[in-house]
């Protein structure tokens, strides 16, 4: 059974995400389910897969066209988000 995203029509953008977890979720999770449903509302959203061990976690999310990545990574809540990320 294949956990993979669809193919979707070209052309198309992913962007890789890579995390190093810590000791003890710290709200990360809800934080990350938070992002996934509020990204799932942007403009261009195609959707997202994503790997994770004890150590390390690997998502990727997929996009119509690069202002569409622009204005994710601008988003406010996201970029709460990804400092709280580098903090912690």
């Amino acid at each position: 059974m294949s956990h993979l995203a669809n193919t979707y029509k070209l052309p198309y953008y992913a962007v890789v995400f890579a995390s190093e977890r810590t000791e003890g979720d710290n709200g990360y999770g809800v934080m990350a389910a938070k992002m996934v449903e509020l990204a799932s509302k942007q403009e261009g959203y195609l959707g997202i897969e994503s790997a994770r061990d004890s150590n390390l976690g690997i998502t990727v999310s997929y996009w119509k066209t690069l202002e569409d990545i622009a204005a994710w990574k601008a988003h406010a809540a996201h970029q709460v988000a990804q400092e709280r990320g580098k903090k912690e």
